[in-house]
């Protein structure tokens, strides 16, 4: 199975932002993938967008695969270098401020069950549970009688005790 990938590098989003756009999209189908991003309000997803069609653009024209049936195999983002800024503080003293950046990566494969994308798995057949043993259900069935029967026995003292004072 093929696979084709497009990084960005350098992108002045700070990667925490990048990984709750990115969260998304993971193993969606492209076409999915691209519509979600349209209309997800965030700055970063406007980067990714771009990334996921440089990877489908790749494996189209250079892998020679079917647009239709790329799905998003893998996308995760790195911690780029960080812009070190300063902001002038009182007395003479500064503060550091960093400017993170990130690279983004996309990897999009060819599915060759592109119906099965997206789809939940085949749901198991219930089986028989395995029969327990037949002593231990006894003697819990029999623990749970006692029990029934001390709280019984205890109840009828109380009700003599008061029938008595009153």
């Amino acid at each position: 199975m093929s696979e084709a990938r497009a990084i960005a590098k350098y992108i002045r989003i700070s990667p925490r932002k990048v990984r709750q756009v990115i969260d998304l999209i993971r193993g969606k189908r492209v076409s999915d993938a691209l519509a979600i991003l349209k209309f997800t309000p965030k700055r970063a997803s406007t980067a990714i967008e771009k990334v996921v069609k440089s990877a489908a653009a790749n494996a189209e024209n250079n892998l020679e695969m079917n647009k239709d049936d790329l799905f998003v195999a893998e996308v995760f983002v790195d911690q780029g270098p960080s812009l070190r800024r300063y902001n002038p503080r009182a007395m003479g003293r500064a503060d550091l401020i960093k400017r993170r950046t990130s690279h983004i990566t996309v990897v999009v494969r060819e599915n060759e069950d592109a119906e099965t994308i997206n789809k939940e798995p085949a749901k198991k057949k219930k089986t028989a549970a395995p029969k327990k043993n037949a002593a231990k259900t006894q003697a819990a069935a029999s623990d749970k009688e006692a029990a029934a029967e001390k709280m019984e026995a205890g109840e009828k003292k109380k009700a003599t005790r008061t029938k008595k004072e009153g």
